[in-house]
């Protein structure tokens, strides 16, 4: 929780304001029992009109004191818990885009969502109900008992016996309510993952007929949620009643005693009048006392959460900035080898392509293919051996600036909502409609987006889903080529194109300057490269042209022939 107060210094002014103008509405409410007694004992019972008249203006000018900086208060907590708010956001969504494959291993998507949105939402309202009257509950508390011994002592002593079992009570049953709505918010990031798979695989839920099946999974989900949420609030709501209970004990042992004492002379009715009057208000209290804790409860619950994001180990920016070098293009891995999760995924990999260059790369399912591309921009940190960018040493350049000369085309081709134009042109900011269009040519997919109802302005829709498969991958590859990258990384993006149009993309991409890694399932795809890598199990087992491969490499071979006679029949 300490994390998150950090954010408050930002809004020191707002937060102070608050603070002050909650200590008015203390005071005022601190007083407003004293006057009562005042007007009781020497207006009511005198019968002195002008007592009751001036010190009645007064208790009615305080209370309008109250009002207006209650009013005041409630904007100025407003703008500390909308503010750090904001700032949450800022910071979890900027931590999220430094984070690794392996940070995504651990926190899911769904749970990451959650956190942004529905666990800030707890600390703002943890932030606004505290400095609203969440500090201002035990300081009456706390008041009313030292203004109710001034009044009077034997009295007083009733009322604070029974305030320190309340308050062990309240504390008990904070500590539990922050387990209990850890399981809450673990359970909606279950649902939210449900959710998610759901709408994102809707089309393969109907062409499997498997509606009934994710229904009842989102039923046992939700049903789960509700169960936790429900055993979650069913604990905390249990406080008021029983403090309820407590307390309106305490006030009828009050009364008893109060009227015994009138008869006796021992006390005035204005005295028993401001006793009881502290004694319902810290009854109040107390209800609020119960609310805020399941306010505090949430919030300090969702605070874990978010410091577990904060707290995540990435990149500094230090080791991100390095030197800045414009690229040619020449690649070189000597002696690199990768691990991830403790498995050796690459090793020992040795292999240069120069500048303009072509490099193809084949190999079977989980050979590691996909992790030597993301070595290049640095998506992933090799463990071992060096890797070079025209001679220089990768981790000793500037992330950004090569990252800027580098365009990776990854297996799954994915669109943002937003217009084709806009798609096209998020691979390069400030991108002309002419250079645009030019990268639509070179990946053949220009003439389809003129067949398109509102051609480059057409809406693609979340995730592209009116788009075929083809058309995904042309859309990201030209979005890939509009920036004019030193070196451009296809991985396995003309899996879905038919032969013709990839032989064609193919060619065009001959005519671009610079180098290119295509990482791609058939050999055809390949046979152009300047030299082709062939691994198994993240080792290189073979590397040569189309032709010294077919001569050399007896499984090379195999695939190859096997691929023919595929086309063949």
């Amino acid at each position: 929780m300490l994390r998150i107060l950090t954010y408050t210094k930002s809004y020191k002014r707002s937060a102070f304001i608050a603070l002050f103008l909650m200590i008015i509405e203390l005071a005022v409410e601190l007083t407003q029992p004293l006057l009562m007694a005042k007007i009781i004992d020497e207006g009511v019972l005198e019968e002195d009109f002008s007592v009751i008249t001036i010190w009645g203006c007064v208790l009615l000018g305080l209370s309008l004191l109250a009002f207006a900086a209650g009013v005041t208060n409630s904007f100025f907590a407003a703008d500390l818990g909308q503010g750090v708010g904001f700032d949450l956001r800022r910071d979890l969504f900027k931590k999220v885009q430094d984070f690794s494959d392996k940070h995504f291993q651990t926190l899911s998507t769904p749970s990451l969502v959650t956190r942004i949105t529905n666990d800030v939402i707890q600390i703002q309202n943890l932030l606004f109900m505290f400095v609203r009257i969440g500090l201002r509950a035990p300081l009456f508390i706390v008041f009313a008992l030292i203004m109710a011994f001034t009044i009077n002592v034997q009295l007083a002593v009733i009322l604070a016996a029974g305030v320190p079992l309340f308050l062990v009570f309240l504390f008990f049953i904070l500590t539990k309510g922050v387990k209990w709505f850890n399981r809450v918010q673990s359970k909606l990031d279950q649902l939210n993952t449900i959710i998610r798979e759901n709408l994102t695989g809707i089309r393969l839920i109907k062409g499997f007929n498997r509606k009934d099946h994710e229904e009842a999974r989102f039923q046992q989900g939700n049903e789960s949620l509700v169960e936790k949420n429900k055993k979650a609030l069913w604990f905390m709501e249990v406080a008021m009643p029983v403090v309820m209970l407590g307390m309106n004990v305490v006030i009828l042992i009050l009364l008893f005693f109060g009227a015994q004492f009138l008869s006796f002379g021992n006390v005035q009715a204005g005295e028993v009048v401001a006793i009881i009057n502290y004694a319902t208000r810290i009854l109040f209290t107390f209800s609020v006392f119960t609310f805020l804790i399941m306010v505090i409860s949430r919030g300090h619950a969702s605070s874990n959460r978010i410091k577990e994001v904060l707290d995540q180990d990435t990149p500094s920016q230090n080791r991100l900035q390095g030197k800045s070098k414009t690229l040619k293009g020449a690649v070189h891995f000597h002696n690199v080898s990768f691990e991830r999760n403790g498995e050796r995924i690459l090793s020992d990999l040795s292999f240069e392509v120069l500048p303009g260059q072509t490099l193809g790369i084949l190999g079977e399912t989980g050979s590691g293919k996909s992790s030597l591309l993301h070595l290049i921009p640095r998506l992933y940190q090799k463990d071992a051996g060096t890797l070079l960018l025209d001679g220089e040493e990768v981790e000793g350049l500037d992330l950004k600036q090569i990252r800027n000369q580098i365009s990776l085309v990854p297996q799954e081709a994915h669109l943002f909502s937003g217009s084709v134009e806009e798609n096209i042109g998020w691979g390069k900011e400030g991108a002309s409609k002419e250079e645009i269009m030019e990268a639509a040519k070179r990946s053949q997919i220009h003439d389809f987006i003129n067949t398109l109802p509102k051609g480059y302005d057409t809406q693609i829709g979340q995730k592209g889903v009116v788009f075929s498969g083809g058309q995904k991958q042309r859309l990201s590859i030209a979005r890939a080529l509009v920036r004019k990258p030193k070196i451009l990384i296809l991985d396995d993006s003309t899996s879905a194109l038919d032969a013709h149009t990839e032989k064609r993309l193919l060619q065009t991409l001959k005519d671009q300057p610079c180098t290119v890694f295509i990482v791609a399932q058939k050999i055809s795809s390949l046979q152009g490269a300047d030299q082709i890598l062939l691994l198994h199990q993240g080792r290189i087992i073979a590397q040569g042209t189309h032709q010294e491969l077919l001569k050399t490499n007896t499984y090379y071979h195999d695939i190859y022939q096997s691929q023919q006679e595929g086309v063949m029949s």
